[in-house]
């Protein structure tokens, strides 16, 4: 069994908190001191309350889903031998409410771009196979509930 662990760090300085007009701005902690300023989301709270720059949940959560895809989808195309220069994916998720009323994501749609080089480049239908494996690989999404979506964008 594996642990993974962050750290989220949140300080209410002089504000006065019980009036619910302070700032949602905190820090997440993860390996080696990395940090990444997190906030509430500038949709769910306006600044200044939230902030804008910083990473809230929503799109973290998005953002694993996709890395974790696109994770797979490497490791596939590098055992099948493809090589890819670059790749990019335009996720998007969509905060609704789900059947039973409450707000959740309730879907996330990946569009990931590959670019392969080399003498051996797959066709379409083997980069679809490739992101079918990786999102049934993908433990982060078999790990929601939330219906994810891949609409690989293809290069002509």
């Amino acid at each position: 069994m594996d642990q993974y662990k962050a750290t989220i760090q949140w300080q209410r300085n002089d504000q006065a908190f019980t009036d619910n007009h302070f700032s949602r701005a905190h820090t997440w902690h993860f390996d080696e001191g990395v940090e990444v300023p997190g906030s509430s989301s500038p949709h769910m709270l306006p600044v200044p309350y939230s902030v804008a720059a910083a990473v809230d949940p929503e799109e973290a959560f998005v953002a694993a889903l996709s890395s974790c895809h696109m994770l797979f989808f490497l490791m596939i195309a590098a055992k099948r031998g493809f090589c890819i220069d670059s790749y990019i994916d335009e996720a998007v998720g969509v905060l609704e409410k789900n059947a039973i009323g409450k707000l959740a994501m309730t879907s996330v749609t990946l569009r990931p771009k590959a670019i392969f080089s080399g003498d051996l480049v797959p066709t379409d239908e083997e980069v679809e196979a490739m992101h079918s494996k990786s999102h049934e690989k993908c433990f982060i999404a078999s790990s929601v509930t939330t219906e994810v979506h891949c609409c690989p964008v293809f290069t002509a």
